[in-house]
């Protein structure tokens, strides 16, 4: 498979995730099985929750804002990111975090905000920055793992004082990164894990453990680390985008954010044609605050394509 079929995949992938689990967040466990009980037949981008049939929310919002900066500036621009961030969260977007709002609303500089929040709540670990890396994934993959991993971890920290947030956004960007240069991710793993900061090592060889489940988790899938190990778990435990994405809605609780890790592990895993089209079609994704601008499959596509370079 070509390099860039699995960028897109990862791209879109992770937006459909999205738009698909977003109609069911906070929901019980099994909740999506339950209303379609017949993988493949359809009806499953159902809207609901304030959420029109294939809106995307704030996961994947941020993540286009992030692409968007990428690809103006060529490089990483940590404060246009985040006043990308800042005029998007002005503009009453229909879905944004606690802790993303008052990071980005407490009137701090770049690259203060999220530290002095941490260190107010003592509490930032939250999967906010995770949720909206595959397009960072995607770019910073051409520059090897330590440039990847490095720009997730600065990415995350503009929102997300706690190193434990960065930490599992750099999994997940090396995961992507290896997973486009054909390599399994789930093999490569062991090694990943060696590159965790030591403090938050044994958390994620925990979650990321081939004989982990998420009803072992120990904290809500809002947390950086259940979901990136049920993002995982999904994937491990089935064979195809559709029967991941549909594993990862099914655990309830934050269904956005853990099908679009899922979607874009899943998406660069088995490439963009693997995503049915009855999702893609209606997939659209609102920039509140950009002038009314909606993104939709071919607009995600170039989108993808451009950061793959």
């Amino acid at each position: 498979m070509k390099r860039v079929e699995r960028a897109v995949g990862a791209v879109v992938g992770s937006a459909v995730g999205d738009a698909l689990g977003a109609p069911f967040e906070f929901g019980l466990e099994g909740a999506f099985s339950a209303r379609f009980p017949r993988p493949h037949a359809g009806g499953e981008m159902c809207g609901g929750g304030g959420w029109e049939p294939g809106e995307a929310t704030d996961d994947t919002q941020m993540a286009v804002l992030v692409a968007e900066s990428l690809l103006r500036h060529g490089r990483l621009d940590l404060p246009d990111v985040f006043a990308r961030f800042q005029r998007w969260a002005a503009s009453d977007p229909k879905d944004i975090g606690l802790q993303t709002e008052d990071v980005l609303t407490n009137g701090m500089p770049w690259d203060r905000a999220a530290a002095v929040h941490f260190q107010v709540n003592q509490r930032a670990a939250g999967n906010g920055s995770l949720m909206r890396a595959s397009t960072s994934a995607v770019h910073f993959a051409r520059d090897g793992r330590s440039a990847t991993m490095d720009a997730a971890r600065r990415i995350a920290a503009l929102t997300h004082g706690d190193r434990a947030a960065w930490e599992g956004t750099a999994v997940f960007h090396e995961l992507i990164r290896v997973t486009l240069a054909d390599t399994d991710p789930l093999q490569a793993l062991p090694e990943i894990l060696s590159l965790v900061h030591p403090d938050h090592r044994p958390r994620y060889a925990t979650v990321l453990a081939p004989d982990w489940h998420p009803d072992r988790a120990t904290e809500f899938n809002g947390a950086v680390w259940p979901c990136l190990g049920s993002a995982a778990w999904a994937l491990r435990t089935t064979t195809s985008f559709e029967d991941a994405v549909r594993a990862a809605v099914d655990l309830g609780g934050d269904t956005d954010t853990v099908a679009a890790v899922t979607g874009g592990l899943a998406g660069a895993y088995y490439g963009l044609d693997a995503i049915p089209a009855r999702w893609t079609a209606p997939l659209h994704v609102p920039l509140p605050g950009f002038d009314g601008r909606v993104l939709r499959l071919p607009e995600l596509t170039d989108l993808a394509t451009r950061l793959a370079g």
